[in-house]
């Protein structure tokens, strides 16, 4: 289909969907190929492409004083024939030509709107291309066209099949499906569709493909039989095609003819407004299907454009397209029909046929979706050209500042042009190119509703484009969505049930990543997330839930007040120094007595009030732990140790420097146990501990500690002693003078009784030695407060033992036997054995 003009604009459409090979012999002719399957839409987009022209030559603002015309191909379906029509269109360029009514030869085609197919498209801008010929298509969407080093003078206002992916992806995230099936065409479309979307989902990470199959063309009933099955095997339950209404049509019979329902169908947009397979026969299986389309426009006055569409039947030649619409539309066949047409009572074409009177496709405008990427296209190519002319010579963008020219135009120049296009359709889309030639990227996003009575009605429930000012948008309408399952929600389409917090995913093994199990966190460990890929410790002082989906601060343990271990302890405690002072009350009152006033009542005092401290210094061992507790309690208890340790030793001498002096000659060695030298003997030994005690302190200080090493869900409060060392010197010191008591006091107990109270200072250091030997075993081995309770245990075990043995035989006599507290008793000389 031809019309003049100053310039040329080519198209290529696809106005019969199939062809017919003849038998190749010695003897066929050439040119015999056939064209067969009149497609009315596919005419109506090479009309709205004469349509955009005609609308462009009306236009006094664009393209003044200069008038397009148009040379239309078919492509029929058929690389061979497609890419001979795009040859002829591109055959007729030389090197210069001039714009005189007598000139002769053809105008030249100045840039192709086409072809409709990816494949076509690529094998016609690998060759045109090299000539840097404007190919604008409109429906080509193989990403692979975006390669500008191949395919420089390549353009489009259809999205690539990169953004279409997305936004299949974008929808499969929306609604939860991350186990799918993909099916594509065995063309360049299919192959680099399916090559895009699994690059696309693993760089997500949105989903797995539960299965990928290749449809095959032409008849090949086996192979689409073992399709079928592997969806019907399938869990998935959501089925990707990207693929053409034919591989669509052969595919949907085998499913019919197997009974697969409960799919849900996601369609790319080269089928996703395919009339032929929205029938009550199909509708069972593809209702509810969700459908990438191209964006649908208005193009105001299309129709009656359409309406005046008529047939130059007295030119069948440089007409041919809208002849053969005409005699497909009316059933009829215009002079000279076929042999044997009338016969058979074949109608002849007049050329009036009203065109209202027929129920055609062809005039269908209430859904244009390639006729606006067609409409684009020429308008894009149209204004390319009217800035080119409206350049100012010595302002231009070429070499010398130079314009370029309608009499001496290279093509590049005008590609040059139609990369800066910008400009806003009628219908509010902006239109503009990117670095490799790509339109702004819009989707419809449609639905096949099936309604009850059985219509079918394909709805706009979303849209998804690209913007310059908010990048990526989706948008989409839920409440609209026909969902064609018994719930009429969207179904579940997963390898394995998300993991839910407090699990962890783990993956199958040979399996998908989206085929797992989910493994409860171990202790100490959680998830927060549904789906998490690995469980996450808590930190140091928590601890996992019981549902390990969160942490929860650890339990802190240490001796308390409150618990009943702390208040026995804290009971004996206090009821020792109450016992203490009762003995000291007891003492003070008979301090007068011979019983109190033996071996230097002095040092039974000092006793006393140490075994008062020692009872005391446990207290320190019990509550939480703070800086001055933990500074203080050993301090205390070494001291007070010491001290009454001490007293005790200086005591055991005196008994023995008495004996010594009681024989004849030993007078001299009393000077030496006098009451200052008792005094100061004590002194130095307890300033000795108390100088081990602040060098401890000073160097290596104890302090509370967090230990989370003897239970996971338990931080033990303890207080770290600083120095192994500096506690361990402390304990050789008590028990070096205890040790060094019981010696002397072992030494002393077969003297004669008069002065002999060393009896009572051995068994007493031999409970205190008893005590602290088993208590160092007993305190390494045990954990966290137990060592606290050990230790307060070994100071008031050992605190009443002394306190026992060395005041309980006196208290007993005074309280009880005040007979013998006398000096003639307690020197023996008022009783007898």
């Amino acid at each position: 289909m031809h019309s003049s003009g100053d310039v040329i604009l080519g198209g290529l459409f696809e106005v019969h969907y199939t062809s017919v090979f003849p038998e190749l012999t010695f003897t066929s002719e050439p040119n015999t190929l056939s064209c067969q399957g009149f497609d009315p839409p596919g005419f109506r987009h090479a009309m709205t492409m004469a349509f955009t022209i005609d609308e462009i030559n009306k236009n006094p603002n664009l393209l003044p004083n200069l008038t397009l015309g148009y040379s239309l191909y078919d492509n029929c379906a058929t690389l061979v024939i497609g890419f001979r029509a795009a040859l002829s269109l591109a055959s007729g360029q030389h090197e210069q030509f001039i714009l005189q009514e007598n000139c002769l030869g053809s105008p030249p085609v100045l840039g192709i709107i086409g072809d409709p197919f990816s494949t076509f498209s690529i094998a016609t801008s690998d060759v045109i291309g090299l000539f840097r010929l404007p190919i604008v298509s409109y429906f080509a969407t193989c990403s692979c066209l975006s390669d500008r080093h191949r395919f420089p003078s390549f353009f489009r206002t259809i999205p690539s099949d990169a953004f279409q992916v997305h936004a299949m992806i974008q929808i499969l995230k929306r609604f939860g499906w991350t186990w799918v099936g993909l099916l594509v065409s065995d063309d360049d479309y299919g192959l680099h569709a399916a090559q895009s979307f699994h690059t696309e989902l693993i760089q997500s990470g949105g989903g797995c493909l539960a299965y990928s199959e290749i449809l095959p063309w032409g008849e090949n009933p086996a192979e689409l039989t073992r399709i079928v099955e592997v969806m019907k095997k399938s869990t998935a339950r959501v089925v990707i095609v990207f693929a053409h209404q034919t591989n669509m049509i052969q595919l949907i019979e085998e499913v019919v003819k197997q009974n697969v329902t409960g799919l849900q169908w996601m369609a790319s947009e080269a089928w996703t407004a395919a009339a032929l397979l929205q029938t009550s026969r199909f509708m069972p299986y593809l209702g509810g299907t969700l459908g990438i389309a191209i964006r649908r426009g208005e193009i105001s006055g299309l129709r009656d454009f359409l309406l005046r569409t008529r047939p130059n039947y007295k030119s069948n030649k440089e007409n041919s397209m809208v002849n053969q619409f005409w005699e497909y539309t009316f059933q009829c066949r215009f002079a000279p029909p076929p042999a044997g047409w009338v016969e058979a009572g074949g109608v002849l074409c007049t050329g009036e046929e009203d065109l209202e009177s027929v129920e055609t496709e062809f005039l269908d405008v209430s859904n244009l979706r390639p006729e606006y990427n067609i409409y684009k296209a020429v308008y894009a190519l149209a204004f390319a050209l009217d800035d080119m002319l409206r350049c100012e010579p010595g302002r231009g963008p070429f070499d010398g500042y130079s314009c370029a020219s309608l009499q001496r135009l290279e093509p590049w120049q005008l590609i040059y042009y139609l990369e800066k296009v910008n400009f806003t359709t009628p219908y509010g889309d902006q239109v503009s190119f990117d670095k490799n030639g790509d339109a702004l990227p819009i989707y419809d996003i449609m639905n096949w509703l099936w309604l009850p009575d059985g219509r079918t009605e394909v709805q706009n429930v979303g849209v998804v484009k690209k913007t310059t000012l908010h990048g990526e948008e989706l948008k989409l309408d839920e409440g609209k969505i026909f969902w064609n399952f018994d719930s009429n929600q969207p179904p579940r389409s997963v390898c394995s049930e998300s993991c839910p917090p407090g699990t962890r995913m783990a993956r199958k093994k040979g399996q998908p990543v989206c085929c797992f199990d989910c493994v409860p966190c171990s202790e100490g460990k959680f998830s927060d997330k549904t789906d998490s890929v690995e469980c996450i410790s808590c930190p140091e002082d928590s601890w996992s839930s019981p549902q390990c989906d969160h942490c929860v601060p650890k339990k802190t343990e240490f001796l308390s007040y409150q618990e009943p271990l702390g208040i026995c302890l804290t009971t004996t405690s206090l009821l020792g120094t109450c016992i203490c002072a009762v003995v000291l009350g007891i003492f003070t009152y008979h301090r007068s007595t011979p019983i109190v006033r033996a071996n230097n009542s002095e040092l039974s005092f000092l006793i006393l009030v140490s075994l008062k401290l020692c009872f005391l210094c446990s207290l320190l061992f019990i509550g939480q732990p703070r800086l001055w507790t933990c500074q203080l309690r050993h301090a205390a208890f070494g001291i007070s140790f010491v001290l009454c340790v001490s007293c005790i030793l200086v005591k055991t001498m005196v008994v023995l420097a008495v004996f010594k002096a009681s024989k004849p000659g030993g007078g001299a060695s009393l000077k030496w146990f006098g009451a200052m030298q008792q005094r100061g003997t004590v002194l130095v030994l307890t300033c000795i501990q108390a100088a081990i005690c602040t060098v401890w302190i000073i160097s290596a200080s104890p302090v509370p500690h967090k230990n989370t090493k003897y239970h996971n869900d338990k931080i033990v409060y303890e207080c770290d002693v600083g120095s192994t060392f500096g506690f361990a010197v402390l304990l050789s010191y008590i028990g070096f003078l205890a040790i060094l008591s019981f010696l002397l006091a072992f030494l002393a107990r077969n003297l004669p009784d008069n002065f002999n109270e060393a009896k009572l200072i051995t068994f007493s250091m031999l409970i205190f030695c008893a005590v602290w030997v088993a208590f160092v075993p007993a305190y390494i081995n045990s954990p966290g407060k137990y060592a606290d309770a050990v230790e307060v245990f070994a100071i008031l075990a050992s605190s009443f033992g002394l306190l026992a043995a060395l005041f309980g035989p006196k208290c007993y006599i005074i309280l009880l036997r005040p007979e013998r507290n006398t000096k003639k008793a307690i020197m023996g000389r008022g009783t007898t054995k």
